[in-house]
C-alpha cells in the first residue's frame, strides 16, 4: 500500500462525515430514564468525526456511556430542510481541560444506520 492510498481512504471517510455536517446543524435525543430531550449543535471536532460539546453539569452524562446507542434526530439548520433520525452510537467522551472549551465533555458521535422518522 502506497502513501497516496492512505491518505485516499482517510479522505473518504471525512467525506462522509462532512456531509452530515453540512446537512445538519444539531442533534436531539429523548432520555427515557429522565423523560427529558436533549439538543445540541453538531460540532466538527476532528479530521476523524463529529460530536457535541456538553457541559460538565448536565444531567445528561450521569446516563450516558461510551458504547451507548441512540436514536437521534439530526436537525437541518434553520428548517432548511427535512430532519432525520440516525441510529448513532457515543465513540468517547472526553473531558476538555484546555480554553475555550473548558468546563465541557465532547462526545463524540458515530453514525451506525438511517432510520424512518415520523414527524
Amino acid at each position: 500500500m502506497n502513501k497516496n492510498s492512505v491518505s485516499d481512504n482517510s479522505r473518504e471517510r471525512r467525506y462522509e462525515t462532512r456531509t452530515v455536517l453540512d446537512q445538519y446543524y444539531s442533534v436531539e435525543f429523548r432520555l427515557k430514564e429522565i423523560a427529558s430531550t436533549y439538543q445540541f449543535k453538531l460540532r466538527d471536532i476532528s479530521s476523524k468525526g463529529m460530536g457535541v460539546l456538553v457541559h460538565k453539569g448536565s444531567e445528561v452524562l450521569k446516563y450516558l456511556k461510551v458504547g451507548d446507542t441512540l436514536d437521534m434526530k439530526y436537525l437541518p439548520p434553520e428548517s432548511a430542510g427535512l430532519s432525520q433520525s440516525l441510529k448513532t452510537q457515543i465513540a468517547h467522551i472526553t473531558q476538555k481541560d484546555q480554553d475555550p472549551f473548558k468546563g465541557h465533555f465532547l462526545m463524540g458521535l458515530s453514525i451506525i444506520e438511517k432510520q424512518d422518522l415520523d414527524i
